[in-house]
């Protein structure tokens, strides 16, 4: 299971640090990804890092937002600088696996997720 946190009510230009918690002995064997819905869009994906630690973040948060993991304490994480009030949404974690060069999420639950507010 996957449980993220750390969502909340920012002001721009703030940070927010998201977390999400793995349970199960194969973490470190997985990409992960953080994905987001902001109201009436459909869920994109934000970041994804694989299991060496290669990441990729989307171009609309480049710059801005860092993914990270650490396989001993099973948490992969989501810093995310300089926020907009388009960033806001309900962001998810996920693995994620490859078809291809293309990141597809790796399985079908995602949880409740984490809500992102940005606005002053």
């Amino acid at each position: 299971q996957l449980q993220a946190s750390g969502g909340g009510l920012v002001q721009p230009g703030g940070s927010l640090r998201l977390s999400c918690a793995a349970s199960g002995s194969t973490f470190s064997s997985y990409a992960m990804g953080w994905y987001r819905q902001a109201p009436r869009k459909q869920r994109e994906l934000v970041a994804h890092i694989r299991s060496g630690g290669n990441s990729y973040t989307a171009a609309s948060v480049k710059g801005r937002f860092a993914i990270s993991r650490d396989n001993a304490k099973k948490t992969v994480y989501l810093q995310m600088n300089s926020l907009k009030p388009e960033d806001t949404g309900v962001y998810y974690c996920n693995t994620v696996r490859f078809i291809g060069s293309t990141a597809v999420p790796g399985t079908a639950f995602w949880g409740q997720g984490t809500l992102v507010t940005v606005s002053s």
